[in-house]
């Protein structure tokens, strides 16, 4: 029992598990960040295209 107990407050005490995770989630929120940027620019970028496109065939 005595090694569990060692065990656990070792683990507790580790911060490099908490360093991943604190990494793991600020990737998490870039690419929320940038497929929404993405969602909200389509619409211009498909309007600009679509322009430039027209421009270029005629």
């Amino acid at each position: 029992m005595h090694a569990l107990i060692t065990a656990v407050k070792a683990f507790a005490h580790d911060d490099d598990g908490i360093t991943a995770i604190e990494y793991g989630l600020i990737a998490a929120v870039m690419v929320g960040a940038v497929v929404s940027i993405f969602g909200l620019l389509t619409p211009a970028l498909n309007a600009a295209f679509t322009e430039i496109a027209s421009h270029i065939h005629t």
